[in-house]
């Protein structure tokens, strides 16, 4: 696909380009009828609107966002897991944590706008980008503990990388619900904007971002993530390893020229 055109992965997920912030992709849930619930079928769909995405070079930023009015997303579809035997739910395991993982390892810098609910497994797809926008409505948490199992996709990881263990702790220990502005004074969300403005807040700052080296914005993803948690000796060699793929790129060469000649940069994107 390009950036410019619309495509459905299955019934529930579109992945569409927004020609006019160039180079921005919008993956949108859009099971509204279930407030989002991933269900297989779902999970399946985000797999495979993640790989498409992975192996476009044109997109250089991914916003993930949601069709329904008031819910970003509930988390798994409990309606569905209700009549799994336990054979089912070991065959479908795979596939939903193919969902979370495929936005985790999103290669182009990710933005999740949040509105509404984001509970469980949809606090885990927010959490599993690298910014997230809220909007005044949003209710956040990880309320696992109270169904009888623990976060699965990612919860247990991500969220204590980044609020802290301690926080993380009596987040999933209590399974509270957190509206938005303490959510954004502990960090659960990185920016909080006014009800509805989620959406266009999010695709403004892709934009921003959109703008700069698509070289450079993936190999400084790569740095960060991998270089997370590392010791400062180990993560600087990450960094220096990100750094040696970039600077001998095309982008690299075009970014230099266009600071000394004083105009925008065509970036190659390689």
């Amino acid at each position: 696909m390009t950036v410019t055109s619309e495509q459905r992965f299955g019934e529930f997920v579109v992945v569409r380009g927004h020609e006019g912030l160039g180079h921005v992709a919008e993956l949108v849930l859009d099971r509204p009828r279930a407030m989002n619930a991933v269900s297989t079928d779902m999970a399946r769909s985000i797999g495979a609107a993640c790989a498409a995405l992975a192996a476009d070079p044109d997109v250089r930023v991914t916003v993930l966002t949601s069709s329904h009015e008031r819910a970003f997303c509930v988390g798994a579809d409990l309606k569905e897991r209700n009549s799994f035997t336990d054979a089912d739910l070991v065959r479908q395991r795979p596939t939903a944590r193919a969902a979370y993982t495929g936005v985790l390892e999103l290669p182009m810098p990710t933005i999740a706008a949040v509105h509404g609910f984001a509970l469980g497994g949809g606090f885990e797809l927010a959490l599993s980008c690298d910014l997230i926008v809220a909007d005044a409505t949003a209710l956040v948490g990880l309320p696992e503990v109270s169904v009888g199992v623990i976060p699965g996709g990612g919860g247990t990881q991500l969220l204590p990388r980044r609020i802290g263990a301690a926080r993380a702790a009596e987040l999933i220990f209590t399974a509270r619900r957190v509206e938005a502005a303490e959510a954004r004074e502990l960090g659960l969300v990185d920016e909080l904007v006014a009800s509805g403005e989620d959406r266009s807040e999010a695709l403004a700052l892709a934009g921003r971002i959109a703008g700069n080296s698509p070289v450079g914005l993936r190999a400084a993803k790569r740095a960060l993530r991998l270089g997370h948690g590392l010791d400062l000796r180990a993560g600087l060699e990450v960094e220096d390893s990100a750094w040696r793929s970039v600077a001998f790129s095309g982008d690299r060469a075009e970014g230099v020229a266009a600071f000394n000649e004083k105009r925008q940069p065509n970036w190659p994107g390689e």
